[in-house]
């Protein structure tokens, strides 16, 4: 398998966090104009947070998860590359964290069912972390 192919995930997960981040910013923006919100209280901290409705907080949630989990991914995807052990198993592990990853950011930032989203989250970390075992199980194996 080409070893680059594991830069597919890789940047289909960074333009899910900039989709996120936009729909983010149009959702606050848009809530911001329509109720007439001074800089003043947006400069007080958390209080754009107490003010905002959850269709304007969840999008901005989801793009600090974007931030947590993922990050491991983006390490575990270089790592892979760099070591050469880019293989379809761990490709389909990379699809799988980021279609489920896509799948939760969708639910948060609209419905919010939050036991869906946790479903969506738990394939996902499985899917991580399937990554990473079979990573450190080839590092310890040498």
């Amino acid at each position: 398998m080409k070893q680059t192919a594991i830069f597919g995930p890789f940047f289909a997960m960074m333009l899910l966090t900039l989709i996120v981040w936009v729909y983010m910013y149009i959702r606050r923006i848009r809530f911001i104009t329509n109720n007439n919100i001074s800089s003043r209280d947006l400069a007080v901290p958390g209080e754009l947070a107490r003010l905002s409705p959850p269709e304007v907080s969840n999008p901005s949630e989801n793009l600090k998860n974007l931030f947590e989990m993922p990050v491991l991914f983006y390490a575990l995807v270089l790592y892979l590359f760099v070591t050469d052990q880019v293989d379809a198993a761990n490709m389909g592990a990379a699809w799988t964290f980021v279609a489920f990853r896509a799948l939760h950011s969708a639910v948060h930032c609209t419905i919010n069912l939050i036991m869906l989203r946790f479903y969506l989250y738990l394939i996902s970390s499985v899917a991580l972390w399937f990554i990473a075992f079979r990573a450190a199980h080839s590092y310890l194996g040498t």
